[in-house]
């Protein structure tokens, strides 16, 4: 341990520091959500426009924290959104940053194609007596940007928690790091209202005992996790791990007991949300923390039985075709993991794909079942992929029925109002007679 102390102390810097080594013409990036250290961005951002630095990118996925990358007084720095919160989201939409098409999947092996990655900025762990950094509730592209880096720089915080099994950096590979030990970001979990309970009750009816669940977060998911909480012996394969999730598996009914890969243990690329999820994953040994190109593998995912599958989606079309990533021409956020889960739960033995949402949208006076999507709005899961879809209305299995079938059951889970609507706009189309 003494000498990776002594390795430890020689590259202990400041942000400040740090960022002097940034030059025009940098490529650099951070991994998803709290991958992105704060102190050596804020100092990043600082440098380039005191040093005048031009033609810098950053790219980031989900980023939790403004950065200069996705704001206008930082016309030097281009952000790349591969998959965008609500900072890149803003600033794609006034074209002042680009977004990457990607499937999450992809998105290792699209960084190691990459001709060049002067540099990736990453939030850690505290190192181990080995001399090893962990990425922490991060672990979807680090190994990759590690991998692909010219330059290696860390921001430690003692707050991030220790994965057992996630990505690590040496501290021999890395070029310079500092210590920032600020509390981690801690989301509220939203109310579950009315509708999202009664969406998670009709998705809870289709999920057996012994099922291997995926979901996110919000209000949708979080009423699924309450709902499948009598359930017994599920299983966890997914690539965002949540509160909800700790709440089925004290509750009893997360074993991971029945999965033929990675049994007994709970499988996620990334974490978001609350201290409560970083501790839990805190050298914890029944949470796998792995790439993403492992996690979202549709091969990988179609060998759990009963896998499935709950996603969400901001309209639907009489095709079954689903967008969830634009509002019409305005970007929202990116394909993500979706599809990767969708094609996986409809390969998998018994395993089935959900796409929720609210039946309506902008109070009530938007139907998110269309005759045909919004001008402009991004196809995310395709015709051919669909499986069901799910409102406060009802569900309906889209897969393996023609389009007037899927049309008929469509309206059937579209708010009432809107059906009589959607009722004419099929016969218009002769869809529907």
């Amino acid at each position: 341990m003494s000498k990776y102390l002594t390795q430890y102390e020689a590259r202990r810097t400041t942000p400040e520091n740090i960022v002097q080594h940034v030059e025009s013409g940098w490529i650099c990036g951070s991994d998803i959500g709290l991958s992105l250290p704060p102190a050596i961005i804020t100092a990043f951002d600082k440098h380039v426009k005191e040093k005048k630095l031009t033609d810098i990118k950053y790219h980031t996925l989900l980023e939790w924290m403004p950065i200069g990358a996705y704001n206008e007084e930082y016309p030097e720095i281009t952000g790349v959104s591969w998959f965008s919160g609500g900072f890149a989201r803003e600033a794609v939409n006034r074209g002042a940053a680009e977004v990457m098409p990607a499937y999450f999947r992809d998105m290792p092996s699209l960084i190691g194609s990459y001709d060049r990655l002067d540099a990736i900025f990453l939030c850690v762990s505290p190192m181990d007596e080995n001399g090893n950094f962990s990425t922490g509730v991060s672990a979807s592209l680090s190994e990759a940007l590690i991998k692909k880096a010219k330059r290696i720089y860390l921001e430690v915080n003692k707050n991030m928690p220790r994965s057992v099994t996630g990505p690590v950096v040496h501290i021999s590979q890395v070029d310079a790091l500092c210590e920032n030990h600020v509390e981690l970001p801690d989301y509220p979990r939203p109310e579950l209202e009315d509708i999202s309970k009664k969406i998670a009750a009709y998705i809870a009816e289709e999920i057996p005992d012994e099922s291997t669940i995926q979901f996110g977060i919000g209000a949708i998911p979080d009423a699924v996790g309450a709902a499948l909480q009598e359930k017994r012996n599920i299983g966890i394969h997914t690539e965002m791990f949540t509160e909800s999730m700790i709440d089925l598996i004290e509750a009893g009914a997360v074993t991971n007991a029945m999965k033929p890969l990675h049994q007994g243990k709970t499988v996620a690329s990334f974490a978001f949300g609350s201290k409560r999820v970083y501790d839990y994953i805190h050298e914890n040994e029944s949470v796998k923390m792995l790439p993403i190109d492992q996690v979202n593998d549709p091969s990988i995912i179609r060998q759990l039985p009963n896998f499935m599958s709950i996603n969400s989606a901001v309209e639907v079309d009489f095709f079954g075709q689903v967008c969830a990533e634009s509002l019409g021409a305005m970007h929202f956020s990116g394909t993500g993991g979706q599809v990767d889960f969708v094609r996986g739960a409809v390969l998998s033995p018994g395993g089935k794909s959900f796409l929720a949402f609210p039946s309506t949208a902008k109070g009530g006076t938007v139907s998110r079942i269309k005759s045909i999507l919004s001008p402009g709005a991004i196809v995310t899961t395709s015709k051919n992929d669909v499986n069901y879809i799910v409102t406060e209305y009802g569900i309906a299995n889209l897969r393996g029925k023609t389009v007037r079938e899927r049309t008929e059951a469509l309206i059937n889970i579209a708010h009432p109002k809107f059906r009589e609507e959607l009722t004419f706009e099929a016969k218009k189309r002769n869809i529907l007679n």
